[in-house]
């Protein structure tokens, strides 16, 4: 069993040593840990601080590419370098690396495909009551279109098996937190929380710059994660507004009518009709959008069985056969592919 441990990296020189001195170097059940970086690019000495560490891999961008983008490039290089469990953590050292051994032992357990660190976010001083407040809302909207019961869903610390891993799809470029929780959700994969510890504050946080900006980006993300995944629901609901108040007014118009006064309401009757029309619009949309997500299920798989094969999946599963079967079949196996 293999653990490949990956850091997104931005200018983390000064703090990079410390989060890797942190790391586990040993855990029951674990057979190796290995150790990659993501260089996003860097304009400081952060990959030659992680060569002297002694990391084992470093995937470096030659210019910045945002913390989504990193994440699903290291995601990648671990997945081509046989890790059987990716874990995800930060290079400001905010998570304690101790609990590395919480969030996998789910998955060695065989219980949970990804499993997220909850922070004690009521508890971590340097986090303000505002921003308290608000990953409690955003983890509850997350909650609600994922259909799971992470309670903190913005956090970074987090496992995901191979399979789970091999599933991953982030389309936006500024996050994988929420989409990824939306989509493990919606796509019925093992999802699981573990409380964990958080260290202090070495740096500000880089994600964002302002508390608006952190907000609108964040609420983008959970829309266009709902869209997709639920896109049906979503645009029901959107077009029932329009729809069920064209239907009101054009009932106060019905009623005037009936009286014998409808000749002064017909600006109430255009508005209706206009409001009916828009809200039906709108649901047949929604119907194009749950065929069109239906065509994605079918890409998404069409992905995931290319990443087995790219990944050298179907190989490494006949070799595990041939050592379950027949230790001698398999010496065979070897010896034709070696001619």
């Amino acid at each position: 069993m293999k653990l490949i441990i990956q850091i997104p990296c931005l200018n983390e020189a000064q703090t990079l040593t410390i989060a890797l001195n942190d790391l586990p170097k040993h855990i029951d059940g674990i057979d190796e840990i290995e150790y990659l970086i993501i260089n996003d690019g860097s304009v400081d000495n952060t990959v030659e601080v992680a060569r002297d560490w002694g990391v084992n891999y470093i995937v470096s961008f030659k210019r910045n590419k945002g913390l989504a983008k990193g994440f699903m490039a290291g995601i990648d290089a671990c997945l081509r370098n046989g890790a059987d469990i990716i874990v995800n953590t930060d290079a400001d050292n905010q998570y304690c690396g101790a609990d590395i051994e919480k969030l996998v032992r789910p998955i060695l357990d065989g219980t949970a495909e990804v499993v997220i660190g909850e922070r004690p976010i009521d508890k971590t001083e340097h986090f303000s009551p505002l921003k308290k407040k608000l990953q409690h809302l955003g983890s509850y909207v997350v909650r609600v279109a994922s259909k799971t019961d992470i309670p903190d869903a913005p956090s970074g610390f987090r496992a995901f098996s191979r399979d789970a891993a091999m599933h991953l799809n982030v389309m936006n470029n500024y996050t994988y937190t929420l989409e990824t929780i939306v989509q493990a959700g919606r796509t019925s994969m093992a999802i699981t929380s573990v409380p964990v510890r958080t260290n202090g504050e070495l740096r500000k946080s880089r994600l964002f710059h302002s508390m608006g900006g952190y907000i609108k980006r964040s609420v983008l993300t959970i829309i266009r994660a709902f869209m997709m995944y639920r896109s049906l629901t979503f645009f029901s609901i959107l077009g029932m507004i329009p729809f069920l108040t064209g239907i009101i007014i054009m009932i106060r118009f019905l009623i005037y009518f009936f009286k014998g006064a409808g000749n002064g309401h017909i600006q109430s009757l255009i508005l209706a009709s206009t409001l009916i029309m828009l809200g039906f619009t709108t649901f047949i949309v929604g119907l194009q959008a749950d065929v069109i997500a239906n065509n994605r299920k079918l890409l998404e798989d069409i992905q995931y069985r290319v990443r087995r094969l790219d990944y050298g999946e179907g190989e490494r599963e006949a070799r595990q056969e041939l050592t379950q079967i027949d230790p001698e079949r398999k010496e065979k196996h070897t010896k034709k592919k070696k001619l």
